[in-house]
């Protein structure tokens, strides 16, 4: 095995976490002390509208849907929502120490690195601000590339980057469409990352099923 690449969000980053910064900033910005079930309500409210929005560029529905539902003094202007969002959710990411301890071990042994779909500019953001870039070889973001996972290209393009054959790297993700079914059609195997330990409610045939980071470096077999 000469590369391993990865997804960015919800397998190298917890983007749930993140999602429930970004509440408490928006809480803390213009609800003020709410606490309780109205609390826990707004949050799964605010996750729920995200989740219906989750990998759509523009961000402003989700924040609209959520000041429609509870109404505020100060609500943040519509046409601000966006920007917004670009400038704070980045900042709601954190790198597990765990995860970057593995990540050391594997860059030790072969090439490594991401290929997200998303805005430039948000996950450059998340990258950067996480401590990630340093990591890896070689970073594909779907909007700079102009393509998008599942397409096999984008897949061939990073290995085309790195010198390195299908049969040489491996793909790991949280997305058995975007990022198993995508990377097995571009000739690499694909990991399902996998740490809720959900069933496959697909016909997709990841070639590993991992809970956790340390199995890929106590997985030897996956460097030979």
């Amino acid at each position: 095995m000469k590369a391993i690449l990865f997804d960015l969000d919800d397998t190298l980053l917890n983007r749930d976490h993140a999602v429930d910064n970004l509440f408490y900033i928006i809480l803390e910005k213009y609800y003020g002390a709410i606490q309780g079930m109205l609390k826990k309500d707004m949050l799964e409210k605010f996750k729920e509208y995200d989740k219906r929005d989750y990998g759509i560029a523009d961000k402003t529905n989700v924040l609209s849907s959520f000041f429609d539902a509870f109404p505020s003094t100060f609500q943040l202007p519509r046409h601000d929502m966006q920007d917004f969002w670009d400038q704070q959710f980045p900042y709601c990411f954190s790198s597990d120490q765990h995860m970057l301890k593995v990540l050391q071990t594997i860059k030790k042994q072969v090439q490594v690195g991401i290929i997200t779909n998303g805005s430039t500019q948000r996950q450059k953001a998340k990258i950067t601000h996480t401590g990630l870039a340093s990591y890896f070889d070689v970073i594909l973001i779907s909007e700079e590339v102009g393509l998008t996972k599942p397409d096999k290209r984008i897949f061939e393009l990073a290995l085309h980057q790195l010198q390195v054959q299908p049969n040489e790297a491996l793909f790991v993700g949280d997305d058995l469409a975007k990022d198993i079914a995508g990377c097995q059609q571009a000739r690499m195997k694909g990991i399902w990352y996998n740490p809720h330990r959900l069933t496959n409610p697909t016909d997709i045939k990841p070639d590993a099923v991992i809970h956790s980071f340390e199995q890929l470096i106590k997985g030897r077999a996956l460097f030979n």
